[in-house]
């Protein structure tokens, strides 16, 4: 048994026991007084589901004279389940009537004997009564306190999610504010450009890289909540994808699709961005090489491989464009998809890319 059962146990067994040695402790034991107070110490469990009833259980060896110690006991539970004020002045008043009639009815008392009997029999009926109302009201008062340290808990979590919030907003508006500017100039200079020159080729770089500027600051928006929702703004599928880095010069083999109508929105959007890192990062550490994605769609999982050449000797990787998140933001994404990412260079010196995404992220 726990601590609290043994508690419980230990007080009962004191709550009934001292009342009935107190009164097998009197010389005559089988007279009326004596009787009644055993049936009556010996019911002082049922104070627990009946404290009203145990209390007039009492009242008949409290006549007697022996009541006291049980009536005390059933007082002070009485007082815990809190009654009305009134009520337990009832019931105060009830057991001094019980045990000073005998008194008076059988006893010639002078009127200060009869007053000091009525003010000892008020006070031990009602301080175990008013005492079971002030550990009652304890309790109360500690759980109220529970519950409100509780919520004052709640209320200071809620404070700082909405200070997270209001932090992420402000950052969300400080990229767009000024990523989008720097993006929108440079689709601006290329329209510009290719407006004005007569070079079919530098014509079409720079329509390229205008809508590239344009799909960039779509994908800003649709990142924070600005804008259109989708796995990426211009382009929504891996072949758009590899077709637009084909068209900005990269040389990619693609075989497969995904299924759209079998692989989730989920899945499809984390293998966007797989696919979308491993091909920015091909092009700045193996610029010239041929980049290869299989994609396969299972009945449990889809699995993507990017593989990627050596470098040629001709051809330095981008140094400009190090840094950011990189492999390590991309594990990060496809483990929050409940996938697996594994990365490295490949025998041949260059570099393969696996990711294992489930069909129920």
């Amino acid at each position: 048994m726990s601590s609290a059962h043994w508690r419980f146990w230990g007080l009962e067994v004191l709550a009934v026991g001292l009342p009935v040695a107190a009164v097998l402790a009197v010389p005559d034991p089988f007279g009326y007084p004596v009787v009644a107070a055993l049936v009556a110490a010996l019911l002082l469990p049922l104070r627990h589901w009946w404290p009203r009833v145990s209390v007039l259980l009492c009242l008949p060896a409290l006549a007697g004279g022996l009541g006291w110690a049980g009536t005390l006991v059933t007082m002070f539970r009485l007082g815990r389940v809190r009654p009305h004020p009134r009520e337990l002045v009832g019931w105060v008043l009830l057991t001094c009537v019980v045990a000073v009639s005998p008194v008076l009815i059988t006893q010639s008392l002078p009127a200060g004997s009869i007053l000091l009997t009525l003010g000892f029999v008020l006070l031990s009926a009602g301080a175990p009564a008013a005492l079971g109302m002030l550990v009652a009201l304890r309790e109360q008062l500690a759980a109220s306190l529970q519950r409100l340290v509780a919520a004052g808990e709640v209320a200071a979590q809620a404070k700082a999610e909405v200070a997270r919030a209001e932090e992420r907003a402000r950052i969300a508006r400080e990229i767009h504010d000024a990523v989008g500017h720097h993006v929108t100039l440079i689709a601006v200079e290329t329209a510009a450009l290719g407006a004005t020159t007569d070079d079919p080729e530098v014509r079409g770089a720079a329509t390229r890289v205008r809508g590239l500027a344009k799909q960039a600051l779509a994908e800003m928006r649709s990142t924070l909540g600005l804008g259109e929702s989708g796995a990426a703004g211009a382009a929504r599928t891996i072949s758009d994808l590899v077709e637009q880095a084909r068209g900005s010069g990269v040389d990619v083999e693609l075989t497969g699709d995904l299924d759209q109508h079998a692989v989730p929105g989920a899945v499809e959007r984390a293998a966007y961005r797989v696919v979308q890192e491993a091909l920015t990062n091909a092009s700045k550490h193996a610029p010239g090489a041929v980049i290869r994605v299989g994609l396969h769609t299972g009945s449990d999982a889809v699995q993507i491989v990017v593989t990627n050449d050596a470098p040629g000797s001709d051809h330095e990787p981008i140094a400009d464009l190090a840094g950011g998140a990189g492999l390590e933001g991309l594990s990060e994404r496809v483990r929050m998809a409940g996938g697996e990412l594994d990365a490295g260079p490949s025998e041949d010196g260059g570099f393969r890319l696996v990711a294992v995404l489930p069909q129920k992220p």
